[in-house]
């Protein structure tokens, strides 16, 4: 029987966790700004994320998470980036490649955190979000263990505990701010 060619890591359903995050963004100011959480518990800055519930589509999980952490409602905000999926309606035989689209609402970037002893896995799909028009500027009350602050760009990143969460926020910047 022959091997893959390809490093490769498989886990069974017990031994990785579905998570899904959305960064959120205030684009209703000139000076854009993007919302926060402050874990209270921990005193930790992060991006609003959590795992997803069986039949719950990963933006689903997305959007209901950063409601439930921040307070705020929210919806896909879609951007222009580069994907290696093919457009709905493209051939079967076309090749796997990166290309460009515009109007994306697929999660712009996956991480995977390694759990425990590297046996378990959690894997965390972002998406880009944007209030409601209905925000009037005021925090609403989320979780009592988080606190949702906005925060402009700089500000955010500075802010920030993780390294890992400042790259997610840079990518998704670049992707708002060039679409």
């Amino acid at each position: 029987m022959a091997t893959s060619k390809y490093p490769t890591t498989q886990y069974t359903s017990e031994e990785f966790v579905e998570s899904s995050g959305a960064i959120l963004f205030d684009l209703s100011h000139e000076t854009k700004r993007v919302c926060l959480i402050h874990y209270t518990v921990k005193d930790e800055w992060l991006l609003a994320k959590g795992r997803r519930n069986c039949g719950e589509s990963r933006l689903e999980a997305a959007l209901r998470e950063v409601e439930e952490e921040t307070g705020y409602k929210c919806h896909v905000y879609p951007v222009t980036m580069s994907t290696r999926a093919p457009p709905e309606n493209e051939a079967d035989d076309v090749s796997d490649h990166a290309r460009s689209y515009r109007g994306l609402s697929e999660p712009f970037m996956l991480t995977i955190r390694q759990l425990n002893d590297k046996s378990d896995a959690k894997l965390i799909w972002w998406y880009i979000a944007a209030v409601d028009e209905s925000f009037s500027g005021s925090t609403p009350s989320a979780d009592r263990d988080f606190r949702a602050e906005f925060f402009t760009y700089d500000e955010a990143l500075q802010k920030l505990t993780f390294q890992d969460d400042r790259n997610v926020l840079t990518r998704a910047i670049t992707l708002v701010e060039s679409s």
